[in-house]
């Protein structure tokens, strides 16, 4: 074996070392990483049986519309339907306020 050929085994073996050491600090890092996000997350299965939350959610946008009663108001010459008693009465209110008070005063007549 020639001297140049011992500084070439010479350097793949330092660079084999190099190496070797660079992928057991990445597998060092990972690790490290992978243990941290365990600290942060909680698991799907531990929210489902230990908690007791629900694993999906159902809107019910149409139960709760079935219960509720209207309340026509005419605005306009159209009919508009409110689902709040107060507003509706508060808005039946004003029409009347207004019609009978401005609409009269100056010979037009006004609807809210």
């Amino acid at each position: 074996m020639t001297e140049h050929e011992k500084y070439q085994e010479h350097i793949r073996h330092t660079h084999d070392a190099f190496c070797k050491t660079v992928i057991r600090h990445a597998a060092i890092d990972a690790a490290r990483s992978i243990r941290s996000r365990r600290k942060r997350e909680i698991s799907l299965e531990y929210l489902i049986e230990e908690k007791h939350y629900p694993f999906s959610t159902t809107d019910k946008y149409f139960a709760e519309q079935s219960g509720m009663t209207s309340y026509p108001l005419f605005v306009c010459g159209q009919m508009v339907l409110l689902e709040s008693p107060e507003l509706a009465a508060a808005l039946s209110a004003l029409s009347h306020k207004l019609n009978f008070n401005e609409g009269r005063a100056n010979g037009t007549d006004y609807q809210l």
